[in-house]
């Protein structure tokens, strides 16, 4: 059973609506999503790296604002620091990989370290930071925060913001803008073809 399988089954053992669960899904997408930008050539490369990037962007950005506030109270402020670091830094990487050649032979040596780099990290968050946050509240308590971090998912970015990234603050002040200029982009960008 590989990583993203046993991802799904750890979030299915978990109540609907649960933040963990959501979470521990969307990690098992993003896996899957870095395998179809690996296996595609032109255009469907280019389209599953753009779900990648935007699933990433709304991903990171959720959890900073929803999970790491509750991480900081049930694993400790170190804990939530050092996700929320991580999460900076693949911002930064995101972003230069957004503006390059999918095809560029550059593009595919990034974007293997930089799967291993998110793995690393959603690894980290599944057995340092889930587990306190999932034991540090109730059921009813992690439903809510699930709602939450659907809804910060709708106004959150799609593309990478460095200066934004890592900082919980940043984000609920930066992000509802930036989303609005990037799912803009996004739309003009899908009708044109661009």
């Amino acid at each position: 059973m590989n990583k993203a399988e046993m991802e799904r089954k750890e979030a299915a053992r978990l109540p609907e609506g649960d933040v963990v669960a959501i979470l521990l899904e969307q990690h098992a997408r993003i896996r899957d999503l870095f395998e179809d930008v690996k296996a595609s050539e032109g255009v469907h490369k280019q389209q599953a790296f753009d779900e990648l990037r935007a699933l990433l962007a709304v991903h990171e950005t959720a959890e900073e604002m929803i999970v790491r506030p509750v991480a900081q109270d049930t694993v400790g402020k170190k804990e939530a620091e050092a996700r929320n670091h991580e999460e900076e830094e693949a911002n930064k990487v995101l972003a230069r990989l957004e503006k390059m050649d999918v095809a560029s032979p550059e593009f595919d040596a990034l974007l293997r370290e930089f799967e291993q780099s998110v793995s690393d990290h959603a690894e980290r968050e599944e057995r340092e930071e889930f587990p306190g946050v999932h034991s540090g509240r109730s059921e009813e308590q992690l439903r809510s925060m699930g709602t939450r971090l659907r809804a910060a998912e709708k106004v959150a970015p799609t593309h990478p913001h460095p200066s934004a990234a890592g900082s919980p603050t940043a984000q609920w002040a930066v992000g509802p803008f930036a989303s609005l200029v990037d799912r803009t982009r996004d739309a003009i960008n899908a009708a044109t073809g661009g």
